[in-house]
C-alpha cells in the first residue's frame, strides 16, 4: 500500500492530488464541532418537526441538510442533570447534588475525570463554552464574587468560557469570562445569598409595582428584581455588571461567531448554550410580539434565528464544509415557569409537546424526547432517523471518531452509537433509563426504555402538578407502554404484559445498581 502510494505521487502533478487527498482525510478526521444546546425546548416546538403555528426556517433548513432524529432524548426532564450527563457520560442521577443548582451551587462536574470538552482537547482541538453553564462554580456554596472563582468551566476542559454561572431565572444576573465576573466594578461589590436578604435592592414580593413581567404565585420569583424582573435568589451590588436581559441572546451570539472567526485554522469544539426559550422570556425587540404565540413563541423566532447567524458565521469564515453542528434541548418545554408572560393566554393552538404527553419535570415522553439535528456536509446524508440516541452517548461516539481513549471507569454509561448520530445505522441504544423532575415536589422518578417498550414504576408522587399544569407520568400502578404504536402514552399495557412488567422493572433495578 506504502509502495502504491508512493508510485503514484512521483508525478507533480499526482503529488498535488495525492497531497489534497491527504488534506481532506485529515478534515474528516477532525472536523470542527458546534453543539447548540436550546433550554426548554420541546418536541413540537419547531415546523421541522410538524409545528403548524411557527416558523422555524433556519433550523428547518438545517434539519433537511442532515439527519433529524424522532427518537432522541436528554437522560433528564430538567437542565443541570441533563447538562450533567451530557459533558460527563454518566446518568445523572448516580451522583447526589446533580438536581436543579442554585445559582451560588459549587461545581458538580468532577475536575479529574474525562469530560466531553476534556476529550476534544485530547484530540488536539481548541474548546470553548459559550451561555448557560448551571453546573455550579467553585469548591463551595460561600464564594467572593469579586475575585477569580475556581474550579469552573476552564477546569473541566475548557479553554475559553463566557458564561453565565446558573439560568436566568437566578441570580447573579451577571455575564462570567474565564473565570471573572464581565465589568465587574470593585467599588461595588456582588453579594449573592438563597436564604437571606443581602443589600437594599427591590424584590418582587414587597414591590410587585415595579414588575415589567409579573411573577407567577408560588414559583420562586419574587426575589431581588434586575431589569424589571424578579428573580429566585438576593444579590446585592454589581449594577454595572448586570445584564439587560434583551441583550443576553445576542451578546452570546457575538462571543460565538467571534470564536468561530478567531479559530477557524484549527479544529474547535464550540458548546453554545442558548437561554432561549427558557424563563424569563424576553427576547430582543426585533422579535417582540412576531410569532403571535406570545414571549415564548418569540423567543423561539430568536433563537432560530441565532442558528442562522451561526451557519452564516461558517459559510464566512470558510469553514463550513468541515463543520459538524449539532442542535438539540436539555429537556422538554414548560409554559408557565414562573412568569405570567402569555406562553399559556396566547398559545393559539400550538403544541409545544407535539404528540407526546408531560413536558419538563415529567417521566413522560415529552420529558426527555426532544429535537436532535446533526449536520456533517459532504459526510452525513440527509435523512430522517429514528434511532434511539443520547446526549449522553456523544462522548463515547466522538472517542471512537476521534480515535481517543477514555479511561476504564469513567464516562460509564456513555455508549458508543457513532454510526447512528452520523445517519448510517438505524440502530442506537437498545436501552435507556428517563429521569423526571426533581424540584416542586415532582420527585426523580426513573423510567426505562428497551427496544420501543417503556415502563415506569407505581411510585407515590404527585400524578399531575397543578402549578406548572404538566402530567408527570407518576401513578400509584405500574406503567408499561409499547412507544412503537403508542407515542402518546395512552395505552397502559402493565395489566396486559406483566411478564414484560417483570422483565423490564428487573433490569430496571439491575441498571440503577450498577
Amino acid at each position: 500500500m506504502i509502495k502504491q502510494v508512493f508510485v503514484s505521487c512521483l508525478s507533480l502533478l499526482t503529488f498535488s492530488l495525492c497531497a489534497q487527498t491527504s488534506k481532506s482525510d485529515s478534515y474528516i478526521q477532525k472536523p470542527n464541532v458546534i453543539f447548540i444546546y436550546a433550554d426548554d425546548l420541546g418536541y413540537g416546538d419547531l415546523s421541522s418537526y410538524g409545528a403548524t403555528k411557527i416558523a422555524t426556517p433556519y433550523l428547518d433548513k438545517l434539519a433537511s441538510q442532515g439527519v433529524r432524529f424522532t427518537n432522541a432524548h436528554s437522560t433528564s426532564a430538567t437542565c443541570t442533570p441533563s447538562r450533567y450527563a451530557l459533558l460527563t457520560g454518566e446518568y445523572p442521577w448516580r451522583q447526589s447534588g446533580t438536581g436543579i443548582l442554585p445559582g451560588d451551587a459549587a461545581l458538580i462536574i468532577p475536575t479529574d475525570k474525562m469530560s466531553l470538552p476534556k476529550l476534544f482537547k485530547q484530540a488536539g482541538y481548541k474548546t470553548a463554552i459559550v451561555g448557560k453553564w448551571h453546573l455550579g462554580l467553585g469548591d463551595q456554596v460561600a464564594k467572593n464574587w469579586n475575585a477569580e472563582i475556581k474550579p469552573g468551566p476552564n477546569e473541566v476542559g475548557f479553554d475559553y468560557s463566557f458564561i453565565f454561572p446558573a439560568t436566568a431565572d437566578r441570580v447573579p444576573t451577571v455575564f462570567m469570562e474565564n473565570h471573572s465576573v464581565v465589568a465587574l466594578d470593585l467599588s461595588d461589590p456582588i453579594q449573592v445569598d438563597y436564604n437571606n436578604k443581602v443589600g437594599n435592592d427591590p424584590t418582587g414580593k414587597e414591590h410587585p409595582e415595579l414588575l415589567k413581567l409579573k411573577s407567577s404565585p408560588g414559583q420562586g420569583h419574587e426575589n431581588t428584581i434586575v431589569n424589571g424582573i424578579g428573580r429566585i435568589g438576593y444579590m446585592s451590588g454589581g449594577h454595572k455588571a448586570r445584564w439587560v436581559d434583551e441583550e443576553v441572546s445576542t451578546t452570546f451570539l457575538a462571543k460565538a461567531k467571534s470564536y468561530i472567526e478567531e479559530n477557524r485554522e484549527n479544529p474547535f469544539f464550540l458548546y453554545f448554550t442558548l437561554t432561549e426559550p427558557h424563563v424569563p422570556r424576553m427576547p430582543a425587540t426585533m422579535f417582540k410580539g412576531k410569532s403571535g404565540l406570545g414571549l415564548r413563541g418569540d423567543a423561539i423566532l430568536q433563537l432560530d434565528w441565532t442558528v442562522g447567524e451561526i451557519m452564516k458565521q461558517l459559510e464566512y469564515s470558510g469553514i463550513s464544509d468541515n463543520t459538524m453542528v449539532i442542535f438539540s434541548s436539555d429537556n422538554g418545554p414548560v409554559l408557565d415557569d414562573g412568569y405570567q408572560d402569555e406562553a399559556v393566554t396566547q398559545l393559539n393552538g400550538h403544541t409545544p409537546n407535539g404528540v407526546l404527553r408531560g413536558g419538563k419535570y415529567s417521566v413522560l415522553e415529552a420529558g426527555t424526547r426532544i429535537p436532535f439535528i446533526l449536520t456533517w456536509p459532504k459526510i452525513v446524508q440527509p435523512r430522517i432517523s429514528s434511532a434511539m440516541i443520547s446526549q449522553m452517548d456523544l462522548l463515547a461516539s466522538f472517542s471512537s471518531l476521534l480515535n481517543q481513549s477514555i479511561p476504564i471507569g469513567e464516562a460509564p454509561d456513555s455508549e458508543n452509537t457513532l454510526d447512528a448520530f452520523l445517519g448510517k445505522s438505524d440502530k442506537g441504544r437498545s436501552v435507556l433509563i428517563e429521569q423526571g423532575g426533581n424540584v416542586l415536589g415532582l420527585g426523580g422518578t426513573l423510567a426505562i426504555i428497551k427496544e420501543n417498550w417503556k415502563f415506569i414504576p407505581a411510585n407515590d408522587g404527585i400524578p399531575y402538578d397543578k402549578l406548572i399544569d404538566i402530567e408527570t407520568g407518576n401513578s400509584s400502578v405500574p406503567q408499561l407502554y409499547n412507544l412503537s404504536t403508542d407515542l402518546s402514552e395512552n395505552n397502559n399495557l402493565a395489566k396486559k404484559y406483566p411478564k414484560k412488567v417483570k422483565e423490564l422493572a428487573a433490569l430496571l433495578k439491575k441498571e440503577t445498581r450498577k
